[in-house]
């Protein structure tokens, strides 16, 4: 049985977790957030857009994003986009983005500042 096809079991949460305690972290979240989704003027990090940045110890980035709809007409340049923001990062060796839409992103996965910013406060 596939990652794909097993069931959830109680506690495993939706989203993959983040490498929050490694030094690159913050700076990570920093470049994150100066990319932009051409349609919304509030940056993808804080739209909630990131869903996973993994950190392993030899400076490699993973990163799990998602786009406010399939059909976003930027989908095929957004990944990129958030590679060349994050490459440049002192310490990071590599970058790698993927798309995921599972979960599917919704309005809630937006921090307060995005939502203040979109007048949903």
């Amino acid at each position: 049985m596939t990652s794909e096809t097993a069931p959830l079991m109680e506690g495993t949460p939706l989203i993959k977790p983040s490498t929050t305690d490694h030094p690159l972290y913050d700076a990570i979240c920093e470049a994150c957030r100066t990319v932009h989704d051409p349609e919304i003027p509030v940056n993808i990090f804080d739209l909630g857009l990131i869903y996973t940045i993994e950190i392993n110890a030899d400076g490699a980035v993973d990163i799990l994003m998602s786009l406010t709809a399939p059909g976003c007409p930027v989908a095929g340049e957004m990944p990129g986009w958030v590679e060349e923001a994050v490459e440049p990062i002192p310490g990071v060796q590599s970058v790698s983005v993927s798309l995921v839409w599972e979960p599917q992103w919704g309005m809630d996965m937006m921090s307060d500042e995005a939502r203040l910013e979109l007048g949903f406060m």
